[in-house]
């Protein structure tokens, strides 16, 4: 009679508040070594003791579990971790679900509970199911395991939780994984050859939010509600109990948690709140409505085919691109070129929203292969005086017409028509069908036969389309093919003409042609973050600059005035820098904002700001060396007009993004001296965390992502970096380029954007945040983090990078699209990529060199 009576006070006490009876069961017992389940009903542990039963899933205690033998696990840190004695250690497993069957959070009301925010990842043994062993504190633990009962609890990539049970590390066991790392390197410790120093980045843990489990009830399928009355609240509101026996065996468990408990005494259990799987399957399945959808999240290319790679080749390019940048948006696409290997070889068309073929070559059949089935997929196609062809359209060479001027008569869609004089290929198009059967562009001389020079043909189910093209569009009157003053003046006086009809075939495939003129570049500003920094900063100047104020370096001379006048000129190598601090005023750029902000030692202390500039990281090009280290180098620019990104490629700073580069100096022979590929990492880490350790704003959903991007989720890419390095004597002089989108919604999406998403789905009053802001509290997150490594190594910053990170457990192939397929489980000791192999083995891969998407075909490099 006694227990029935606990039972019913405990039903009464915590019913409406399970989350509490976890907790305090498992801060009360954790000490006996008794082991804590949350499975389904079916899969309960033999012998052990049901606590709490709602909707199949059990909460039991049973007999201490114990794992005595960690080499059969794949480690996530680079050192043998430590349990400390305020956590619990349990193991998550798990199954892959595919599509349509992915876990969504269940209809309770209640926001799901995402598990990487309440736990530290510590090893993993991939297979069926997947098993991760973690750690957390009793109250993360208890809130992953009430989670997991009102199914609420949401994995990374497919992954969805099956059991979750404590366990007991043996002391054996980590003193043998200890004595292994000091006598030989750990497996995922073996370093990969030495990485290149010029590196690129260009975006997973909030806080716990503040409301309590249960404290704002409110109706739900499925789940407990406080508006409920309690005979409705189902299992959830009370202790199964098997019998009498078991009622006198638990007595020790519950009546004692019943006794010391008191709601008082016992905090409020947090969760964290986060987006629901369903906007993200239709982020993810857009509809095509007729046109092929671009969903990759980066700013979409215009990818311009120009045969094999020769002078003439690239001559050509710089044609091409050049015309289309006039035509296009620039702030919403890149334009580059694709050489044939990497069309045959690289995943380009995931990002593609526009393949141009712009050479006379005639081009191979496996190339044809690849962009017809481009094509297929719903992909967008210009060709300019190709031989690329389909739908039975041949291209035939005509007798006079060759490099002549003709007279063209063009059918736009709202079938106006638009004459005009155009330098012809010398070839025509001939084919099936009546002339507007096929599309409503239609373009052909002004001659007997009518020859077309210019055809629209869909292509296939998905939307594909091309538009064929044997006028010259592209060059213009000055070319050097056109050979006479009076060919000259009739393409001369067509100019606006051309422009028109070009615009009206780029908007026919979809593309956005509201143009906008580049803006002019603008001076640089000398700002200092604390005033006791000016004078030296000026003593310094006066012994460094040249006669006439300038301070030269091979990519430009900067020009110190006092002030600025229209008279001086600015160009991308030559730019004024006005000294007058006082003087200084911008929309752009709140230079109190950025003091405030800013509390470093060191970092970001001097500023050179520009509204306009080519690029942030040539600036600090002539000062880098030369100034003392203590006098922090940063700039920072409203816009950039040649943005710089990995390798060849390009990177869209329009108004709206933080865009800044900023000098660290690392000594060579200190922890990340040696690893300086670590760099990256920490200045992606330190932007995420620039947004998401301000008070209220954890859950804005960004996250790193290996090895340089910042993401919205898993989904869009929100920025990047490029670091370039040089070692002198013994430093490194690293510049970090850092670009992320804050309150420019296009071509992608920025910060903004998720914090008005966040608010309307959350009824929160978040405000929206500036460039300036989020740079300085980026800058200081990151000095931290260099500290943080350079005192503790890897191992002190790798638990909050893997807990904003997106490849929790996610698989990616070996070599090719048909490679075996891998886990990723980490990073190395060098900041590479580990993943473990079907065989048991965790190795290093590389990129394999690729621009388009570093996770496609990664390599394991060769063994000396």
């Amino acid at each position: 009679m006694l227990i029935t009576l606990c039972y019913l006070y405990l039903w009464v006490r915590w019913g409406r508040r399970p989350a509490a009876l976890v907790r305090t069961t498992v801060q009360r017992l954790r000490a006996s070594r008794c082991s804590f389940t949350f499975c389904g009903a079916a899969a309960r542990p033999r012998d052990s003791r049901v606590c709490l039963s709602h909707c199949g899933r059990v909460f039991c205690v049973g007999e201490s579990q114990s794992i005595d033998d960690l080499n059969k696990w794949a480690l996530f840190l680079v050192s043998p971790f430590v349990l400390e004695t305020e956590h619990v250690a349990f193991v998550t497993e798990s199954i892959w679900v595919q599509g349509e069957n992915l876990q969504r959070p269940s209809s309770s009301s209640e926001t799901i509970v995402k598990w990487s925010d309440c736990c530290l990842p510590l090893a993993c043994r991939p297979g069926d199911p997947y098993q991760l062993i973690a750690k957390a504190s009793v109250d993360d633990f208890s809130k992953l395991g009430v989670a997991f009962m009102e199914d609420r609890l949401q994995m990374a990539n497919g992954l969805v939780p099956q059991k979750i049970v404590s366990v007991h590390l043996q002391d054996s066991a980590l003193k043998e994984l200890k004595d292994q790392t000091a006598n030989e390197p750990a497996r995922i410790q073996q370093p990969g050859p030495e990485p290149s120093v010029e590196l690129d980045i260009m975006e997973h843990v909030g806080k716990d939010d503040p409301k309590v489990l249960g404290a704002d009830p409110s109706q739900g399928k499925g789940g407990a509600s406080g508006s409920e009355p309690a005979g409705e609240q189902g299992e959830l509101c009370h202790l199964h109990l098997s019998s009498c026996h078991e009622c006198l065996e638990l007595e020790k468990i519950t009546i004692e948690s019943v006794k010391f408990a008191s709601a008082e005494n016992i905090p409020d259990l947090p969760y964290d709140p986060s987006d629901s799987l369903e906007g993200v399957a239709d982020a993810t399945c857009p509809e095509r409505e007729g046109r092929r959808v671009h969903t990759v999240g980066k700013a979409p290319n215009i990818l311009i085919y120009v045969g094999c790679d020769s002078p003439a080749a690239q001559a050509r390019f710089q044609q091409v691109q050049s015309v289309l940048a006039d035509c296009v948006d620039t702030d919403s696409y890149t334009l580059y070129p694709l050489l044939g290997d990497s069309a045959l070889r690289d995943p380009w068309s995931d990002n593609c929203v526009l393949l141009v073929i712009a050479t006379r070559e005639a081009i191979p059949e496996d190339l044809q292969q690849k962009f017809m089935a481009y094509l297929s997929q719903g992909g967008k196609v210009l060709g300019l005086c190709s031989p690329f062809t389909l739908a039975g359209f041949q291209v035939t060479s005509k007798d006079g017409l060759q490099e002549t001027v003709q007279n063209l008569v063009f059918s736009k869609a709202d079938q106006s028509q638009v004459q005009l004089s155009v330098l012809s290929s010398g070839c025509v198009y001939e084919g099936p069908g009546e002339r507007l059967s096929l599309g409503k562009l239609w373009g052909h001389l002004e001659n007997e036969d009518k020859d077309k020079l210019i055809v629209q043909v869909p292509f296939g189910t998905c939307g594909g389309e091309a538009v064929l093209c044997q006028v010259y569009l592209e060059l213009p009157a000055s070319s050097s093919i056109v050979q006479t003053q009076e060919d000259f003046n009739l393409l001369k006086s067509s100019n606006i003409r051309r422009y028109e009809v070009l615009t009206e075939l780029l908007s026919a495939l979809g593309l956005s042609c509201d143009t906008k003129q580049a803006p002019a570049l603008t001076p640089l500003h000398l700002l200092t973050a604390t005033e006791e920094i000016r004078d030296p900063l000026m003593q310094w100047l006066g012994k460094h600059v040249g006669p006439e104020g300038i301070i030269k370096s091979g990519k430009l001379s900067l020009k110190f005035v006092p002030s600025y006048t229209s008279e001086i000129e600015v160009t991308a190598t030559a730019i004024p820098v006005v000294t007058d601090m006082d003087a200084f005023s911008s929309e752009n750029f709140d230079l109190e904002i950025y003091r405030q902000n800013l509390q470093t030692r060191q970092l970001g202390k001097i500023i050179l700001f520009a509204e306009v500039t080519p690029t942030t990281m040539n600036l600090l090009d002539g000062l880098m060396f030369e100034m003392p280290q203590e006098m922090g180098l940063i700039a920072i620019a409203g816009r950039q007009t040649q943005g710089k990104g990995r390798g060849r490629n390009a990177w869209l700073s329009p108004m709206g993004c933080a865009v800044c580069s900023l000098l660290v100096s690392i000594p060579l022979r200190s922890p990340l001296g040696q690893r300086i590929p670590f760099v990256q990492h920490l200045m992606s880490l330190a932007v995420v965390e620039a947004v998401r350790s301000i008070p209220g704003y954890e859950d804005i959903n960004l996250r790193v992502k290996w090895p340089n991007d910042i993401y919205y989720s898993h989904l869009m890419k929100i920025g990047g970096v490029l670091v370039n390095s040089t070692l002198m004597g013994e430093t490194f002089y690293i510049l970090i380029g850092c670009g992320f989108n804050v309150t420019n919604s296009n071509p992608t999406i920025c910060i903004n954007d998720l914090i008005t998403e966040y608010n309307k789905e959350h009824g929160a009053e978040l405000k929206p945040l500036r460039a300036d802001y989020l740079i300085a509290r980026a800058v200081t997150r990151l000095e931290k983090l260099i500290d943080s490594f350079q005192n503790k190594g890897p191992d002190e910053v790798l638990p909050l990078y893997y807990k904003y990170w997106v490849h929790s457990a996610q698989q990616v192939r070996l070599g090719s699209a048909d490679g075996p397929k891998v886990c990723i489980v980490g990073l190395d000791d060098s900041g590479f990529l580990q993943v473990h192999q079907e065989d048991g083995e965790v190795v290093t891969v590389h990129p394999d060199g690729n621009s388009f998407d570093m996770l496609r075909n990664l390599l394991r490099p060769k063994q000396p």
